[in-house]
């Protein structure tokens, strides 16, 4: 079951809330390479876990 659209209920309010994280880079320069974005996606997926949230895109 997806929880993408699942309201929440807070102790004091009810919400639905999407975020869009972005990254840049100072210099146009590849920084994120397809070996730094596989290490990175497990970390993010799981902070979002901690944060009873899911990850639906990782792109870089």
């Amino acid at each position: 079951m997806s929880h993408y659209n699942e309201i929440r209920h807070g102790r004091h309010g009810v919400f639905l809330m999407h975020v869009h994280l972005v990254f840049a880079t100072k210099y146009r320069r590849e920084v994120f390479t397809k070996e730094i974005l596989d290490d990175l996606r497990p970390i993010c997926s799981s902070v979002c876990t901690d944060f009873e949230a899911e990850l639906v895109e990782f792109d870089g």
